[in-house]
């Protein structure tokens, strides 16, 4: 198969011929029909152990399936999103974003058992299984975990687009209507206009929030934020911006979402809190920042929250959202370009000059 393997730390992602392993007795073939492009794969490509295969947004139909998979067939269509153990605590109790083994299952560019499920011709091993899928390939190995089965009668062209609801759109969204809970008639300041924040910004419009504020440096961003139902927009480079935003919701924000891991970002999204506010955390900084706060803003009931995929169950949240799409009340298409595969480099290249909110490649 066609993969696009990153060769060295920060490298480009090159398109080369691979061998993939046929599927095990618990593993799921899927042929690639889109993936998302994410700044998940961006960040960890800056530090990767190479050579890798990254993607993590797949889309496509399932070519085959191991002796002792159920529930799923060829020919059925998918999105792939994070994996997850179902073993431990955490999953056995609804929460398999918070799954004990989500670095090493997610991360490590291996399969549970330390083994590659990728190599060139020659056998070197290549890393994959990133996030239980390595999906910037023509083929995919999954696991049960990860998949999320569509109808059967999903076009093809809309297929094309769900991939990034396996991650980001899911992590945005998901932060709003699952993680905070936000509730009708509140009040919202979302940090970041990229694909998440603007994912987060439909699930505030979705949730009857009457007051969504959007923050960002990009000036195109913002204008788009409010043609997809933001009431106002502030330039995160004025220098009063939390005096803003607390103008704006006329005290403070009930809600707050901060998708980039800019701490000085982080320190906005709690200081415009309202009473009782809460503030969840996205956007992931460097291992080792920190976060400085005033002891005294923190009081009277603020809460601060970290969120992982928008604390979704997959195969129960990205069906609720396509279905918001289908009625019209999620249009994240708005905000998607597609690339053809070969192009990947350019895709990567546009996702992070902020050209393009979010990318897809196409098979």
């Amino acid at each position: 198969m066609k993969a696009a393997v990153v060769n060295q730390a920060g490298g480009d992602f090159e398109l080369e011929d691979v061998m993939l392993d046929e599927p095990r007795a618990d593993e799921v073939l899927v042929k690639l029909v889109a993936t998302g492009v994410c700044h998940t794969d961006l960040s960890v490509r800056n530090g990767v152990q190479a050579p890798q295969v990254l993607g993590h947004e797949g889309a496509g139909i399932i070519e085959a399936v191991g002796e002792d998979v159920r529930g799923l067939a060829p020919g059925d269509k998918v999105i792939m999103s994070f994996a997850s153990c179902g073993d431990c605590d955490k999953c056995f109790t609804g929460t398999p974003a918070h799954c004990r083994g989500f670095i090493p299952l997610n991360m490590f560019g291996t399969r549970p058992d330390g083994s590659r499920s990728i190599r060139r011709e020659d056998g070197q091993k290549i890393g994959g299984n990133f996030f239980g899928q390595s999906s910037f390939a023509e083929y995919s190995l999954a696991g049960p975990r990860n998949i999320v089965k569509l109808p059967d009668n999903t076009p093809i062209e809309l297929l094309r687009l769900l991939g990034p609801l396996g991650c980001g759109i899911q992590t945005g969204a998901g932060g709003v209507l699952n993680s905070l809970n936000a509730r009708a008639g509140s009040s919202i300041a979302i940090f970041g206009a990229g694909g998440v924040g603007l994912s987060a910004l439909l699930a505030a419009v979705v949730s009857g929030c009457t007051t969504i504020v959007v923050c960002d440096v990009n000036q195109s961003r913002l204008e788009l934020a409010l043609g997809l139902g933001a009431t106002h927009v502030v330039d995160a480079r004025a220098a009063d911006v939390r005096q803003q935003i607390i103008d704006i919701t006329e005290g403070g924000a009930d809600y707050s979402v901060e998708t980039s891991g800019n701490m000085t970002a982080v320190r906005n999204a709690v200081d415009v809190l309202d009473v009782g506010g809460t503030a969840g955390l996205i956007g992931l900084g460097r291992p080792g920042s920190e976060i400085i706060l005033d002891h005294s803003v923190m009081g009277f009931g603020r809460r601060l929250v970290g969120i992982v995929e928008g604390d979704a169950v997959s195969q129960k949240f990205i069906p609720e959202l396509i279905a918001l799409h289908q009625a019209g009340r999620f249009p994240f298409e708005r905000f998607v370009e597609l690339y053809p595969f070969d192009k990947i480099q350019q895709a990567v290249e546009d996702s992070a000059a902020g050209r393009t909110v979010k990318a897809i490649v196409t098979f």
